[in-house]
């Protein structure tokens, strides 16, 4: 059933990297903070930076939950489920960080993604993950569903957009500047890209 995996190689990172979609949970430390639970898609928007270190592509949204969880205390979980092919369940326990537009790091690790143009969705930070627990179990209960495509949506909306019109966007965004529970989130105004 459930395995302890020491990193992220092999057939493990083959599966995380196959996967269309995937989901993070954070939350704050109070006790009646709000949790958050958040899917993630587009393709070319995650990398396996090494076999304990991975990060993906923070794009605008309705919120900053993620992010601002990530400020205050650094905990995170990332999951991925095969809705194709054998059942299984990956779990990426650990610490992470969101690095934003303006950090020295920002391109770098940008160089990351290379099939994705980032300009089409409102980049706001990548978020790396650097891993402390890493865990597989059976996934005998999760559906068999089958993917058709990718949604162009997000692009189409927020291509549009420049750097000035998506900071005005951010600021009269509710819950971007801080979460939900009122945590420091996105700095806005949005730092200039270095890159």
């Amino acid at each position: 059933m459930g395995k302890t995996h020491e990193g992220i190689e092999g057939r493990l990172r083959s599966f995380i990297e196959a996967q269309p979609v995937f989901f993070t949970a954070t939350a704050p430390l109070s006790a009646d903070g709000t949790v958050n639970l958040s899917p993630k898609g587009l393709k070319g928007s995650f990398a396996v930076l090494d076999e304990h270190t991975v990060a993906y592509l923070d794009f605008a949204g309705s919120h900053a939950e993620t992010v601002a969880h990530l400020r205050e205390n650094g905990r995170i979980t990332l999951m991925w489920c095969a809705f194709q092919g054998p059942p299984n369940i990956v779990r990426v326990h650990g610490r992470g960080e969101p690095v934003f537009r303006d950090d020295p790091r920002f391109g770098e690790l940008l160089a990351h993604f290379p099939d994705i143009d980032p300009t089409l969705h409102g980049l706001r930070a990548i978020i790396v993950v650097t891993a402390e627990l890493i865990r597989d179990s059976c996934g005998y209960a999760v559906p068999l569903m089958a993917y058709e495509a990718e949604r162009d949506l997000h692009g189409k909306r927020f291509a549009r957009e420049d750097d000035a019109s998506l900071s005005a966007y951010f600021t009269k965004k509710e819950h971007i500047a801080t979460s939900l529970d009122g945590l420091p989130g996105l700095p806005l105004p949005l730092p200039p890209s270095t890159v």
